[in-house]
């Protein structure tokens, strides 16, 4: 068996040409941009109001306490101007700055009366609550970079320099294979041999994330049909990705009839707990991640594995974290332990409590985990306080 960083690196070194696609701007969230986005005008394009009060010209600070009122100006309307410096006129917050003004003082400051505004201390300064032009970005400015992963402020972004449609790349086409005779539907009442199919939406719904959604299918444990299935989702899909049916058992079928559909098997056995079966093929259209069928095996791989693959193929930058383990672990076995963990933060570090679990297949425990962390296969022996690699099993938790 080779170690989990042999096969991350294998793994790594696979890929296809990359595509691209215009999508309505709703529809790219979760995506990447595919292109840079400009500034189509000054942001903000004007001088920009930012507390409701009132607009004054501060040199006449000097001689002035109170501004009678000429008029208003709201926001969305064209920009008045002040007849009279020693006069003011009440702004909004949003509005644009009315000519011959340069100071805002907001109305916590002041106290109207009879048209005029009476000022609680003549201390401001020009441009004071004003969001001056072109101070965030000037026309032609790269606001957003070939890359990006889409989120709502970058839709909001989008949505402010008049882009309704966006080139993004293109997401792989992906099927998810849940195997094994002893699976039923959600709707159906198992009986006491059979459990719910529960990995394959558990894998949807981690695509999710990314603005995935696969297809889901399932494999009985017949090698024929099997076959059968296999041979049109393999020229259909440009990834797979399977739950069970990788190991040793006799009617583990899938290794053998990917490799009879001309699959390249790469890895088939890592150094790790849990997930030691897990499986990786290339065929001519199509990459095959296959994850043992326990609960905690197939998601571990997938973020182990699949999750670092599928971010540098959209063009999103690695992420690498650690954190503290907080209490002594022993695990003898040669083998690299992906321990869960559930995390929060102590004095600025993040700290991993080990999560108690009956073994691979434990999915009510596998729920309470936020992340998983690898203890080195060369080591027995783990302690409190040490550091070690952490993978979050959720986009949003770090």
């Amino acid at each position: 068996m080779i170690s989990v960083q042999e096969a991350l690196d294998l793994i790594l070194a696979q890929s296809f040409p990359q595509e691209n696609e215009e999508v309505d701007l709703l529809d790219a969230m979760g995506g990447v941009l595919a292109e840079p986005v400009k500034a189509d005008r000054d942001a903000p394009p004007f001088h920009r109001v930012t507390m409701d009060g009132i607009a004054i010209h501060s040199n006449a600070l000097k001689e002035n306490s109170s501004f009678k009122i000429e008029n208003i100006q709201s926001a969305g309307k064209a920009q008045q101007s002040l007849i009279n410096s020693e006069n003011c006129i009440e702004v909004m917050t949003g509005a644009v700055l009315p000519k011959n003004t340069d100071c805002v003082v907001p109305y916590e400051q002041i106290t109207l009366a009879d048209g005029v505004a009476f000022l609680d201390s003549n201390e401001h300064v020009p441009y004071q609550n004003v969001h001056l032009s072109g101070t965030d970005a000037k026309t032609g400015d790269t606001l957003l970079t070939k890359g990006q992963s889409i989120t709502p402020a970058i839709i909001g972004t989008l949505a402010s320099v008049g882009i309704s449609r966006i080139r993004v790349h293109k997401l792989p086409k992906i099927a998810i294979c849940s195997t094994g005779d002893e699976l039923v539907d959600l709707d159906q009442e198992p009986e006491i041999h059979q459990i719910r199919k529960s990995n394959a939406y558990m894998l949807h719904a981690a695509l999710l994330d990314f603005g995935i959604k696969p297809n889901v299918f399932h494999l009985r444990d017949d090698k024929e049909e099997m076959m059968d299935e296999l041979a049109t989702l393999v020229k259909d899909y440009q990834i797979l990705l399977f739950s069970g049916a990788v190991s040793k058992g006799k009617y583990d079928y899938l290794p053998m009839v990917l490799q009879e559909l001309g699959m390249n098997k790469i890895i088939h056995g890592v150094a790790q707990r849990p997930g030691k079966p897990f499986l990786f093929g290339v065929l001519p259209n199509s990459m095959i991640f296959g994850f043992p069928g326990n609960p905690a095996s197939t998601f571990v791989c997938f973020h182990t594995y699949f999750k670092p693959w599928l971010r540098q193929y959209l063009g999103l930058p690695g992420r690498k974290y650690t954190a503290v383990l907080d209490q002594d672990i022993s695990f003898k076995k040669p083998l690299t332990y992906h321990l869960l963990v559930t995390l929060s933060i102590k004095e600025g570090s993040i700290l991993a409590s080990p999560l108690k679990s009956s073994g691979s297949g434990d999915l009510v425990h596998l729920a309470h985990a936020d992340a998983v962390i690898s203890l080195p296969l060369e080591r027995e022996m783990f302690h409190a306080g040490e550091i070690f690699p952490l993978n979050p099993l959720g986009k949003n938790l770090l």
